[in-house]
């Protein structure tokens, strides 16, 4: 829904209904994961896509029918449907959108939703899109407190303490219970959207490449920020697409700035007097991808120096050094792509491959975290 945000939030503020069309289940190669989210204004106003081009005329009809008739439904479209190739899904995939009618009577928590998610508050919607229960039912939840209700105080309990469990987690998915929230029953279909903050991306080192870095990092929507001890490069004039540009030592920031499983760092510096101290602090982060630029001789020239400094061999073999994915990149902007190109695969689990010399599905659901890449290096 952060994709069309900014469009509904207009409709509603406005007192318009629209439908909301989200994706809450896939199968084999589904152009687009749960979550993905079209909506349709009463006048006909489209923004967002469910599948990238492939049923939206159809999901644009349900939408219109929910605008109409004010009620929500399940639309199920996928190659072993009769109607699939007419509609286009011919990809080999299944996708069910739950498609819905918003407006304040329907979603009375959608004003405090959108507040969260515009704040990076975390937030959770629970919506009931399947099954016995209450069809198109809302339960908002946030960490410590939730508004609405899927129309039962034990199936609302079962709920709240998924959601929440999910949330801390930034999972996204549908759920199955009882009636009244038993966890083994499936009479009731629960999908379960989780907004959290935006994952980080910390570029250290204000040169070139990380003006085209950090570009491609908020393109791929991560908080981005960049770093350098020098207040002549690390200036916001020359990093205008960054949401933050720190003039300090990279290593004594690194240190005290928030990292988790999701934050990206990117050490672009190639500078021993730089890298060493910030990639010691780096390497004693749960951080999901450091990649440090430099070219065969300085990466091993590190590698040395890291290890004179106690760093252990399992430490060594999270760096991704030299950075970045072989597409023949030259120019800073070619080596942003593919520096992007290794940060999705290493969260994905791609193979790097050309999709035309493999086999299997092109889409592989959702991402997962991975260890970094040592093993593709080798």
């Amino acid at each position: 829904m952060r994709d069309v945000l900014q469009a509904i939030t207009g409709w509603y503020d406005s007192g318009e209904r629209f439908a909301l069309g989200t994706v809450v289940h896939t199968s084999r190669s589904a152009p687009r994961g749960p979550g993905a989210a079209m909506a349709v204004s009463a006048a006909g106003e489209v923004v967002g896509s469910v599948s990238g081009g492939c049923v939206e005329g159809a999901v644009y009809e349900a939408a219109q029918l929910a605008v109409d008739s004010g009620e929500p439904a399940l639309e199920k479209y996928g190659v072993s449907d009769d109607e699939a190739f007419a509609v286009g899904l011919t990809c080999g995939g299944t996708i069910h959108v739950f498609v819905e009618p918003v407006d304040r009577t329907t979603f009375p928590q959608f004003g405090e939703v959108v507040a969260s998610i515009e704040r990076s508050a975390p937030v959770a919607v629970a919506t009931v899109v399947d099954g016995r229960g209450r069809l198109g039912a809302h339960l908002a939840l946030w960490p410590d407190r939730a508004s609405g209700s899927l129309g039962d105080e034990r199936l609302d309990h079962a709920v709240t303490e998924d959601a929440r469990a999910m949330l801390a987690q930034a999972q996204t998915g549908t759920r199955h219970y009882g009636l009244h929230g038993e966890r083994r029953h499936d009479e009731v279909s629960v999908f379960v959207q989780c907004y959290t903050p935006a994952p980080r991306m910390l570029v250290f080192g204000a040169i070139d490449f990380a003006s085209a870095v950090a570009r491609i990092g908020v393109f791929l929507g991560y908080h981005v920020t960049v770093c350098d001890a020098r207040p002549v490069f690390a200036t916001r004039r020359r990093f205008p697409e960054a949401h933050e540009v720190v003039c300090e030592w990279p290593h004594r920031y690194l240190a005290r700035t928030t990292v988790d499983e999701r934050t990206v760092i990117c050490v672009l510096t190639h500078d021993p007097k730089f890298d060493i101290p910030l990639l010691q602090v780096a390497l004693g982060t749960p951080a999901a991808y450091i990649g440090v630029m430099g070219s065969r001789r300085t990466h091993s020239d590190r590698i040395d120096r890291l290890r004179e400094q106690g760093v252990t061999d399992d430490e060594l073999r999270r760096l991704a050094s030299p950075i970045g994915l072989d597409i023949g990149s030259h120019t800073p902007e070619e080596t942003a792509i593919s520096i992007a190109a290794e940060i999705i695969q290493s969260r994905a689990g791609g193979t790097g491959e050309r999709l035309s010399r493999i086999d299997g599905p092109i889409h592989r659901g959702s991402a997962r975290p991975t260890a970094l890449l040592a093993d593709l290096r080798e």
